[in-house]
C-alpha cells in the first residue's frame, strides 16, 4: 500500500521558502554563531542568490584571514556550533 503514494516538489513554492526572510534570518543567525565562535575578526552576511538565500562567514582582517588559512579557523568554528560539513 505503501507504494500507491505519490510525491510531487512544488519548486515555485520551495524557491520561495528558500529565499524567504525567514530563511535569510535563520542562515545570518548561524552564521553570527560560526562568526562568533572564530573570534572578533570574522563577520557573517546573508545575501540571496537565484532561488536560494546564502550565508557567508569570512574573516574580517589580514590577521583573521591567515590565522583561518593557518588553523582552519572557521571549520573548527562551524564544527563547535554544531553544524556538520558532510557533503
Amino acid at each position: 500500500m505503501a507504494n500507491d503514494v505519490k510525491f510531487k516538489l512544488n519548486l515555485p513554492g520551495l524557491n520561495e521558502l528558500m529565499k524567504s526572510s525567514e530563511m535569510q534570518s535563520a542562515l545570518l543567525e548561524a552564521g553570527q554563531a560560526v562568526a562568533s565562535a572564530a573570534g572578533s575578526d570574522y563577520a557573517a552576511e546573508v545575501h540571496t542568490a537565484s532561488f536560494i538565500a546564502i550565508s557567508n562567514v569570512y574573516p574580517n582582517s589580514k590577521a583573521a584571514a591567515k590565522e583561518n588559512f593557518e588553523e582552519n579557523s572557521l571549520l573548527k568554528a562551524a564544527g563547535a556550533v554544531g553544524l556538520s560539513m558532510r557533503k
